[in-house]
């Protein structure tokens, strides 16, 4: 017997169906947890591959979250995700959208994002906190106060070449300044009073995929497709150290391009990914401590008090120690992903394909599970 089609509507099927394959379509590039007075995380920001900047409320996430075990098969964990909308629209960005990072300090402070059409954006988070716009606002987005375009670079005959894209940011807030790997090669500071470039970090010979923020020190460290690791004095802008795996017989790097960069909180220890494996460095006697093989290309790292957290290719959350040894390795959402972020509390964010995102607590259990949904 079928069923009656009387009130078969033909277009809303076929809309819900491309509505559907485009949040599966959707890739997580970054998150972080937003500032708070609440010891645990209340609000996460996604940054994802269609453009959008949107926050999500984990409470609400949490409790929509369908009823499982915690040991529930990470196979079907897209089938057991909710599909979380935003309670704010942000004017996102023309392209992909690749970093988010926070400026300043509580509900002081700045989102700032970036991405493939070349701009840093920033909203106050205040505003945002008090927006009253929400993701069924139809043709309202909340509007940045800062706006940031990279430099074109003029060619033969005073062509303009594209805007590059920025690829990844960090801030220095004490100083009033925001770093950007670009894809001309170039890192850049950011005067955020004067909105415009105080210096140009030049020296690279292929677009950069990585930066951190080295402030103790007033210096910023960059890691590109050319396969090197740098470290640049942020006062003179001069390039002051080079580490190129290819050309280092204990890294023995197969890959020539460097994924991903981290400092640790005492910003004495760097961490860098070439393809399948990470090295660790002491930055005082810059010297390589130890490298990590890994099963899978590597997308993320980050420290964890005396560990290194690692994502990339593969569905995985693993631990190391500062010797390269296995931790613990947790299953996660993502099949590919892209992002760590920690709370102070411990809890992990992890984001990646499928729009996905997979919230860890300290203990390793899955608080939940969302879709990044809306825009």
């Amino acid at each position: 017997m079928g069923g009656d089609a009387t009130n078969w509507d033909e277009s809303a099927y076929r809309a819900s169906i491309a509505k559907e394959r485009e949040l599966e379509a959707r890739t997580v590039f970054r998150t972080v947890f937003a500032p708070s007075q609440n010891p645990n995380p209340e609000t996460i920001v996604a940054a994802s591959s269609d453009g959008s900047v949107a926050p999500y409320s984990i409470s609400s996430c949490i409790s929509s979250s369908p009823t499982a075990p915690s040991t529930f098969l990470i196979s079907r964990a897209s089938s057991a995700s909710i599909v979380a909308e935003p309670w704010c629209l942000l004017q996102g960005h023309d392209g992909p959208a690749y970093d988010v990072k926070f400026y300043g300090q509580g509900e002081d402070s700045l989102l700032l994002s970036c991405g493939d059409d070349g701009r840093i954006q920033g909203w106050r988070w205040k505003e945002i906190l008090n927006s009253d716009l929400t993701h069924t606002s139809s043709g309202n987005h909340l509007m940045p106060v800062l706006d940031l375009v990279n430099p074109q670079h003029r060619g033969p005959w005073g062509a303009l070449s594209p805007t590059p894209e920025n690829n990844a940011i960090a801030v220095d807030d004490q100083r009033g300044s925001v770093f950007s790997a670009a894809g001309d090669s170039c890192a850049y500071c950011w005067d955020v009073e004067a909105c415009k470039v105080k210096m140009t970090f030049k020296g690279h010979s292929d677009y950069l995929h990585c930066i951190v923020a080295r402030n103790s020190s007033s210096q910023i460290i960059t890691g590109s497709e050319d396969g090197t690791v740098r470290m640049w004095d942020c006062k003179s802008g001069k390039c002051t150290y080079v580490i190129n795996p290819l050309k280092n017989a204990k890294l023995k790097a197969a890959s020539s391009w460097i994924s991903c960069i981290a400092l640790d909180i005492s910003e004495n220890w760097l961490a860098f990914s070439t393809d399948r494996s990470i090295s660790i460095w002491n930055l005082p006697t810059r010297e390589c401590i130890s490298m990590i093989g890994t099963h899978s290309l590597v997308q993320d790292i980050l420290f964890e008090d005396n560990q290194i957290l690692a994502v990339g290719a593969e569905p995985v959350l693993s631990h190391f120690n500062l010797n390269g040894a296995i931790l613990s390795q947790v299953q996660c959402a993502p099949q590919s992903a892209f992002s760590i972020s920690r709370h102070p509390s411990g809890v992990i964010a992890v984001g990646g394909y499928g729009g996905l995102v997979d919230v860890i607590s300290q203990f390793g259990s899955h608080l939940c599970t969302f879709r990044c949904g809306g825009c």
